[in-house]
């Protein structure tokens, strides 16, 4: 795991991701210069911009996504769905890059061989790295007091043939722990981590000694935390808001962000203009009733503001004026509606509300007020989401599908919890990015 402005990134991922970025410099550069002819310098400064770009498009695609290893139809069509947007920003790559005189234009297909050719060798040569045992981490696990659960097993896979750790050690709380996981004998194991189960941890002078020996010392909820990027809602303490980093956040970073919403929103809504009038006349053509869907949903601090979207049910969908969860193919749902829905088009009107301040493009969904209530009685630190501005996506938005049922909410909220806690522009970069697979490959629609 390593720690990035405060998220925890997988240490693997991100040498797959620093892996990638340099074979494509090599592969692009080489072909650049050997092949098109073009001098070191031009061959380098267009280079610099793919590599970047391959990274982005990378984790647009889900290439950085563990399950992509796991399952090899996915993995060829994330590269395959990568290939055609390198395609799409190579022109505009060439157009903005100080290289001079440079024609990219007619060596797109090349170019785009080369960074494909980068990232398959690159997963080739992860996967050969994972079967060998070299991405592995061994681990000591000492559990809680007797009776308390082994929440480390809530981690699927982690622990497995196929996970990233193996438990070396497993030792229950009354072992003799001063000479178990004395530090000589932990790096004779080959033990990088030593994972304690229950509030308690370790002694604290034990703890110490094995990290002055290099080796990570954590307590079960807080590993949970850095691997499945969730909060255990269950266990935060009372006063965990305080030192959030949403809370924490500084007037620069606060008018950054917000000078952002504004760029981006202005920007969107031009280049999404043709597309906005369109999917307007064809829900006017589809069914009865307005082109757009207005409700009460609640904002920062528990405010009340209007959202916008492109209507996608019948106008009729709540004829019995409670509020209804939305299921897999609901009824209510019109033909267009399934579309916009899908593709995610009945969003887009949201920008409205992050222009007007009601939203921001990043943070918690906005719920109803009656939702809000009735988990707010049944979720521990549900309110505590209000604390940001809700988005138009997130951090459970792009980890979790969409919710519909209460314990949907609670997992939800786990993820939200989580953004709200290790706040910071570089995770909102990752969500965007990351949004961007969600469309995609319609995740979580419904």
């Amino acid at each position: 795991m390593t720690s990035l402005f405060g998220h925890s990134v997988r240490s693997d991922m991100l040498l797959l991701y620093v892996a990638d970025a340099l074979l494509c410099f090599i592969a692009v550069f080489a072909l650049l210069v050997l092949q098109v002819g073009l001098p070191l310098e031009q061959g380098g400064i267009l280079a610099v911009p793919v590599a970047v770009a391959c990274g982005v498009i990378g984790g647009a695609t889900g290439l950085y996504q563990p399950e992509a290893f796991a399952r090899i139809r996915k993995l060829l069509v994330a590269v395959l769905v990568a290939g055609l947007l390198m395609l799409v920003l190579l022109p505009l790559i060439a157009m903005i890059s100080p290289a001079e005189g440079v024609q990219l234009g007619n060596h797109l297909v090349g170019v785009t061989l080369a960074v494909l050719g980068a990232v398959v060798t690159t997963r080739l040569g992860f996967a050969a790295a994972r079967r060998s045992g070299r991405l592995v981490h061994r681990v000591a696990v000492v559990r809680g007091a007797a009776g308390a659960p082994y929440r480390i097993n809530e981690m699927e896979g982690a622990t497995g043939p196929n996970g990233r750790f193996q438990v070396a050690l497993d030792l229950a709380p009354a072992a003799d722990l001063e000479r178990l996981l004395a530090p000589a004998r932990l790096r004779a194991e080959r033990i990088r981590m030593v994972i304690a189960g229950g509030p308690a941890g370790l002694p604290e002078p034990l703890a110490r000694s094995i990290e002055g020996a290099g080796i990570r010392v954590m307590d079960e909820t807080e590993f949970l935390e850095h691997q499945l990027a969730r909060v255990d809602i269950e266990r935060l303490r009372p006063n965990w808001l305080a030192r959030s980093n949403a809370v924490r956040e500084g007037r620069i970073e606060a008018g950054f962000r917000r000078g952002f919403d504004i760029l981006l929103g202005s920007v969107l809504v031009l280049a999404t203009l043709p597309l906005l009038l369109i999917t307007a006349v064809a829900i006017k053509l589809d069914s009865p009733g307005p082109v757009f869907y207005r409700q009460e949903r609640v904002g920062r601090g528990g405010r009340v503001f209007t959202l916008f979207k492109f209507r996608s049910m019948r106008t009729d969908a709540e004829a019995g004026g409670a509020p209804v969860w939305a299921s897999r193919r609901d009824d209510r749902v019109t033909r267009v509606g399934r579309f916009i829905r899908l593709t995610r088009i009945d969003e887009i009107p949201q920008v409205l509300n992050v222009l007007r301040g009601d939203m921001a493009f990043v943070g918690p969904r906005p719920e109803r007020p009656a939702f809000v209530e009735q988990l707010g009685h049944i979720i521990p630190h549900y309110n505590d989401r209000a604390v940001v501005k809700p988005g138009i996506t997130g951090w459970a938005q792009v980890n979790y599908p969409y919710g519909a049922s209460v314990e949907d909410a609670r997992m939800k909220l786990a993820y939200d919890l989580y953004y709200i806690r290790r706040r910071s522009l570089f995770l909102d970069l990752l969500i965007l990015v990351a949004t961007v697979r969600v469309v995609l490959f319609q995740e979580g629609s419904r």
